[in-house]
């Protein structure tokens, strides 16, 4: 073992007993590249914050020409600042009119934090309502509503108060009344394996929940930023949620999440307490910056309109009988097989051959594939023959 290995086991808090143990000097595009030069293919975005390749020279441009103004100055939400404001403008202009107010934060678990919290002072009410398979993120309460109890349990007594009801069962929703602050959910839920609801569903959930007064919260964290061909999941099903989340690709490989709603409702986190809630590097200029340009680069390079069809193409060259499964929505692949033996094998396989894909902590019989939206044709063949050849070594 290597210098650096020992350095990353040793000195590095470790998070499972066997990490890929890749040393990556850079990375341009769709490809990591190792020391040695070796170049590996990332069919997972960095687990979909890449959604637009590795160092976008748009993005690097617009990260450049903020750090020859200011990066940090103050905590969020005292001084004026263009990067955060421009970001605020953007991301509003691209969403429905309800939409139109942003709290920037560091992570998608501080976003599903800020918006659990938000929902609660909203309405004066308790209850939370989350679903079977959901992953909401690591911090407590994110951990409280997402759905994997073995993740949890040595954590436990988590937030009092959560209610869990099975994902796109419509006679389910009637756990959902006057007492509930607020439902969380994925329109697509990620972790679950890519679990794609009815749109009647979807219908009914909104309906509920503007029924009882219940929050509807989209934790659009892997869904959004063009993952399924919309800039955000909820489009396809014609919803519009109280409160969104979202983080992972929204920086463009910078750390940065968001939690957004109405103007009226975001007045709550502004008295009785003020400060409802804080944070110091929430709205970094420098993220903000990173994260306006990959928004102009997905409008710009018009890469929403080639999802579809790119997701297409790795389903047709990814059929086999060994398959049980594809579940997919534009860019968003689940891979099922019948254990998670073969999904080991196949996610090792595929590491020595240069490709790179990755599982569910939630469906370990299936693999995921979520690569950059900008993946050309070439690459997409180029990885399906790896793919499949390691299927076929089973």
């Amino acid at each position: 073992m290597n210098f650096s290995h020992n350095t990353f086991l040793d000195k590095l808090a470790q998070t499972t007993s066997s990490p890929f143990l890749l040393d990556i000097e850079s990375a341009e595009g769709v490809y990591l590249h190792t020391p040695d030069g070796k170049k590996y293919m990332d069919l997972i975005s960095g687990v979909g914050v890449s959604a637009i390749g590795h160092r976008h020279p748009y993005v690097i441009n617009a990260i450049k020409e903020q750090l020859d103004k200011h990066m940090h100055v103050m905590v969020y939400g005292e001084f004026v600042q263009s990067s955060p404001n421009m970001l605020a403008e953007t991301l509003t202009s691209l969403l429905p009119e309800q939409l139109n107010c942003c709290y920037f934060v560091n992570s998608g678990t501080e976003a599903n934090e800020g918006a659990l919290k938000l929902a609660k002072r909203f309405t004066g009410r308790s209850e939370i309502i989350a679903f079977r398979g959901a992953y909401h993120g690591s911090t407590h309460g994110s951990l409280s509503v997402s759905g994997n109890e073995y993740k949890k349990f040595a954590f436990r007594p988590l937030l009092p108060d959560v209610r869990f009801i099975n994902f796109n069962k419509i006679d389910e929703l009637d756990a959902i009344t006057d007492q509930t602050a607020g439902v969380i959910v994925e329109p697509i839920q990620g972790d679950a394996g890519v679990r794609i609801p009815d749109q009647a569903y979807m219908q009914a959930l909104r309906d509920k929940c503007t029924a009882t007064g219940a929050i509807l919260i989209f934790d659009e964290i892997q869904s959004g930023m063009g993952r399924t061909g919309k800039l955000f999941a909820f489009e396809h099903f014609n919803v519009v949620p109280d409160i969104l989340t979202t983080a992972k690709a929204l920086g463009g490989g910078l750390p940065i999440g968001a939690f957004i709603s109405s103007h009226d409702m975001m007045q709550a986190l502004t008295h009785d307490p003020m400060l409802g809630h804080i944070t110091t590097f929430g709205g970094n200029p420098v993220c903000c910056a990173a994260a306006n340009a990959t928004l102009e680069v997905i409008e710009n390079e018009r890469l929403l309109e080639g999802v579809e069809a790119k997701g297409q193409r790795f389903e047709e060259l990814l059929q086999h009988p060994r398959i049980k499964e594809i579940r997919r929505i534009g860019l968003f692949f689940a891979i099922e097989f019948e254990t998670a033996d073969e999904v080991s094998k196949i996610v090792s396989s595929c590491l020595e051959k240069g490709i790179i894909t990755f599982w569910f902590l939630s469906c370990p019989n299936s693999f995921r594939i979520a690569p950059p939206l900008n993946i050309s044709d070439a690459e997409i063949t180029k990885s399906c023959n790896v793919i499949r050849a390691a299927i076929d070594s089973l």
